[in-house]
């Protein structure tokens, strides 16, 4: 027996179980927990690189433009904003992800019981690139090794949009990317979802707007799921796939 073979047996059985609430060392995007902000402090507001804080009316952070510098949470003399000990959760609503003081957790639950059981066997899903960093592609990357082994719940990848039936996007759709983006969605078949994956594809991020791209998204296809982080965390992506079938954390 190869001495590999042999060290792979004695190591047993490495895959991520599943469900998973948590993952050591890893945190979610900061978030207000409680209602203790000076009048006048906007120290965590002018912090932000991507505008994702507000203080008017009331301090609201928008994770789906956060991109988890954490640049807040040191700012914040009141500890008002923490990075709460598990990993952020998709939303299927845009509004889900602007999180004010004692928010509700975010529900990933979106499809309809009947559309369910039509994916429930397996679920097939074509990337597309509109213009990301490739931090996004190196964790969607990382779905197929033997660790995250995104295929042990039937669900793959496919180069065609004719077989796919969900397009997990990222990046902030630069404007070469516009029409390709809209005839791979235009070429798949009913039913189909939208995954906006990562801060870029949900608001642009730091890359958005400019003569070259736009800012996600939001007003150009139809978005059934909104995966927040910069990058989105494999759990938080394999978790956010799983919800299309009913079956996520």
């Amino acid at each position: 027996m190869p001495a590999w073979t042999y060290r792979g047996l004695r190591g047993g059985v490495k895959t991520v179980p599943w469900p998973v609430d948590d993952v050591d060392g890893m945190t979610g995007l900061p978030e207000p927990i409680v209602d203790g902000c000076p009048d006048g402090c906007d120290l965590c507001a002018s912090s932000c690189p991507t505008e994702a804080i507000s203080v008017v009316g009331g301090l609201e952070l928008d994770q789906g433009s956060c991109i988890g510098c954490n640049l807040c949470v040191e700012a914040c003399p009141e500890g008002v904003l923490i990075l709460p000990s598990k990993l952020t959760r998709a939303s299927n609503d845009r509004g889900g992800l602007r999180r004010h003081v004692n928010s509700t957790e975010i529900s990933a639950e979106l499809v309809p019981s009947g559309d369910r059981r039509r994916l429930r066997k397996s679920l097939f899903v074509r990337h597309i690139d509109c213009g990301s960093c490739s931090g996004c592609e190196s964790e969607i990357s990382a779905l197929d090794n033997p660790y995250y082994n995104l295929h042990r719940f039937g669900v793959f990848f496919t180069p065609s949009p004719r077989f796919a039936d969900v397009l997990l996007v990222t990046g902030p759709v630069t404007n070469p990317m516009y029409e390709p983006l809209i005839s791979t969605y235009e070429a798949m078949p009913e039913p189909k979802y939208v995954v906006a994956t990562g801060v870029c594809a949900i608001s642009g991020g730091t890359n958005g707007g400019g003569y070259n791209a736009h800012q996600g998204l939001e007003g150009i296809l139809p978005v059934d799921l909104w995966v927040p982080g910069c990058p989105p965390h494999p759990i938080v992506l394999i978790d956010a796939l799983l919800s299309l079938v009913g079956r996520g954390r």
